[in-house]
């Protein structure tokens, strides 16, 4: 990187000399931040959770640091995201059809009439299309930082249907031990059981975040859908709904064998256990529906394979 900037200007009678000074000080701004691009652009192909927490760290830092987050105008209104997030935010900024492929998937649960609760509501991109064509919604975050983010989206897009709730979904009333990751905000988690590279790549911050049973909260509350993507604390969660479970007609969860293994560390059974209430069971990434006698076999089936689903879908 060069130690000095010559700015050539073809007429200088036409720009002001604070403003060639303003000018030289924004490209030695930007200049700087050139370490870190080599950085990025040498990394092995296969290390994305890498260079996902280093393109989040490059982008902050060209932002400034006070910088909250941007905004990000969509086909489903207007999200604040956060500038480090290489995840959510950046399928958003890129408009990646996978989220609007979820978001369709989700509306053809539901009705004008329909009652929604969205457990990890990260920064709204589930809750605030739902409350747009459905009667209300309750959305669960346990993180501080997203949680600011869903209230500032949820204002932004005129929503007046949307609950917000400040909490961990657990089984009992509790302190519980949070890791804020930052180049994949939505995969902050509970502190998992048993550590692995990929919870801690971007280096998260750890706190305690406030838990408590859904039933104690939301107990009174009758659900049409329960959407569910909490990193590995579904177990737990779910756990503390049994009877909001009880009464509900669909509950999609994110299926993945690392979370049951090392945040949880429950087996198939045990996550099973939690779930008397449904009759069948649809698991997209197999394209397949069966039976309540089948769960156990099917879910054996992606756990022992290591294949995750981001919504298996359960119903009555």
């Amino acid at each position: 990187m060069p130690d000095t900037i010559e700015l050539v200007v073809e007429d200088s009678a036409k720009i002001a000399a604070e403003d060639v000074a303003a000018i030289e000080n924004l490209i030695r701004y930007y200049l700087s931040a050139a370490d870190e691009f080599k950085s990025i652009l040498n990394h092995a192909p296969g290390n994305h959770l890498q260079r996902m927490a280093e393109q989040g760290q490059l982008t902050k830092k060209l932002l400034g640091p006070r910088t909250k987050a941007i905004i990000i105008e969509t086909a489903e209104g207007l999200y604040a995201s956060d500038p480090e997030d290489y995840c959510v935010g950046w399928m958003l900024r890129n408009n990646w059809p996978y989220i609007a492929a979820q978001i369709n998937m989700l509306k053809g649960l539901v009705d004008a009439g329909s009652r929604v609760l969205t457990v990890g509501a990260h920064i709204g991109t589930h809750a605030i299309p739902l409350a747009r064509v459905c009667l209300q919604v309750d959305a669960v975050e346990a993180n501080p930082v997203t949680f600011d983010l869903l209230e500032m989206n949820i204002q932004l897009n005129g929503i007046s249907n949307c609950d917000t709730h400040r909490v961990a979904a657990n089984d009992k009333k509790e302190g519980v031990r949070f890791l804020l990751n930052r180049a994949n905000s939505g995969g902050s988690k509970r502190k998992p059981l048993h550590d692995n590279p990929m919870y801690n790549y971007d280096h998260p911050g750890e706190i305690v975040v406030p838990g408590m049973p859904l039933d104690a909260l939301l107990g009174d509350r009758v659900y049409d859908l329960i959407v569910m993507d909490i990193e590995g604390s579904e177990y737990f969660a779910l756990k503390g709904m049994a009877g909001i479970l009880s009464k509900a007609k669909h509950l999609v969860m994110e299926f993945l064998p690392h979370h049951l293994r090392n945040v949880s560390a429950v087996t198939v059974e045990e996550l099973l256990e939690t779930l008397p209430a449904f009759g069948s069971l649809t698991v997209p990434s197999l394209n397949k529906t069966v039976g309540r006698e089948a769960f156990s076999e099917v879910l054996h089936y992606l756990y022992d394979n290591d294949i995750g689903d981001d919504g298996i879908i359960f119903s009555r």
